[in-house]
């Protein structure tokens, strides 16, 4: 590892941990040369499947697009960041223990249904409001009765 103060390319570690749900290594290094101190960070690198689209093209999976509709969806809700992105988390987990290659955004949707179901439950109607394309007010109605049976027969 190259010392970003002098760029030697002598350090040593002097302290690792795991940190993200045990995903990421921070190591603390000491630069040999100019005894400065810095932090590295440090994960594996795995991909994801490419996804593919209802109309048949193929995109490569978008973490930054799964934020962004997960925050969409709960915005204005009482949901902290932290379970935001543990939510985050078990998604791709899922995506990368499928072991494929390619993977319907369908399921991808399912996931994230999935989730907002243990989150928030308003969360989740708004999801599923575009993700299904309600048409009218009917397909609420339902989909809040479904949510009602399912809390019923859950207690």
């Amino acid at each position: 590892m190259y010392c970003p103060f002098c760029n030697a390319n002598d350090t040593k570690v002097t302290d690792s941990r795991l940190i993200r749900e045990n995903n990421q290594i921070r190591r603390r290094r000491e630069c040999l040369d100019c005894k400065e101190r810095f932090t590295t960070y440090e994960t594996a690198e795995l991909s994801l499947p490419r996804l593919i689209k209802r109309d048949g093209r193929r995109d490569p999976f978008n973490e930054s697009k799964l934020r962004a509709g997960l925050l969409r969806a709960l915005e204005k809700r009482p949901v902290s960041l932290e379970q935001i992105e543990t939510a985050i988390n078990h998604i791709i987990r899922k995506a990368r223990t499928q072991g494929e290659r390619e993977i319907s955004s369908a399921q991808i949707g399912e996931w994230v249904m999935e989730e907002l179901h243990n989150l928030d439950q308003v969360a989740y109607v708004r999801f599923a409001s575009v993700y299904r394309s309600f048409q009218d007010i009917n397909e609420f109605r339902e989909e809040i009765t479904r949510l009602e049976k399912n809390a019923k027969s859950e207690k």
